[in-house]
């Protein structure tokens, strides 16, 4: 997945409203950017981060900025656009790219499904079982090579696990997609500190039969392109 212009470097202020961040630029411009994120950013979102802003001439738009990468140094980023992991698995799991999830006849992304639910990837073929996909972007890392999820309490998050869980029960295949979208992570698990009724909801959903897939990124200022699988280790 390719920006669609070029990013621009810049300091954090501050992040606020969830949606709203105050950045300079490097040539010392004050700019609002948007932010495509509705979670914690726990690690994220500190005053003097350095990150990348996208800039846009959309009439449509209040914003002519947004958020798009925290960069770590060292060649390292995080991907904080949430939106952009579905954006990234389409094309990867239209392509057949994604280890487990190829072979299908169909993809169709935001099917309805479960409780006033939409699951983000819906994979159907002859001769298998309909394939339910359910996507969570992660970011969280506070140990070195590991990523966790999620970064602060998601009630529907763990509502999602359920309704996988319940596919599962019908005879169909039910899979949890974790993309990091960090370039720093080597290995996945769950923060059952931050939310532990996350964490109980996972086991039952694995108990029932719910797959778990982790992938990485490759992050750079040009894009975001689907890494390599990832192991995912259980609280």
């Amino acid at each position: 997945m390719r920006f669609q212009t070029h990013l621009v470097p810049a300091t954090l202020e501050r992040r606020y409203k969830r949606f709203l961040a105050d950045c300079t630029l490097d040539d010392g411009t004050q700019v609002t950017a948007h932010v495509a994120n509705p979670g914690s950013m726990l690690g994220l979102a500190d005053p003097g981060q350095r990150i990348w802003l996208e800039p846009n001439d959309d009439p449509k738009k209040k914003l002519k900025w947004a958020w798009r990468l925290v960069d770590h140094g060292g060649g390292h980023f995080t991907g904080v656009d949430t939106g952009a992991a579905n954006r990234v698995l389409k094309d990867a799991i239209t392509a057949g790219e994604v280890a487990g999830l190829a072979g299908y006849d169909t993809v169709r992304p935001e099917v309805k499904y479960g409780e006033n639910s939409r699951i983000d990837f819906l994979l159907t073929g002859a001769g298998r079982p309909d394939t339910y996909v359910e996507v969570k972007s992660v970011t969280l890392s506070r140990r070195p090579g590991l990523a966790e999820f999620p970064d602060s309490r998601t009630a529907r998050g763990a509502k999602h696990l359920g309704e996988l869980a319940a596919m599962a029960g019908q005879g169909h295949r039910a899979v949890m997609l974790y993309l990091v979208q960090r370039t720093d992570a080597r290995t996945v698990t769950l923060a059952p500190d931050l939310d532990p009724a996350y964490a109980e909801a996972f086991a039952r959903a694995g108990a029932s039969g719910v797959e778990t897939l982790a992938l990485g990124c490759a992050i750079s200022p040009d894009g975001i392109d689907l890494g390599q699988p990832l192991p995912f280790r259980g609280p």
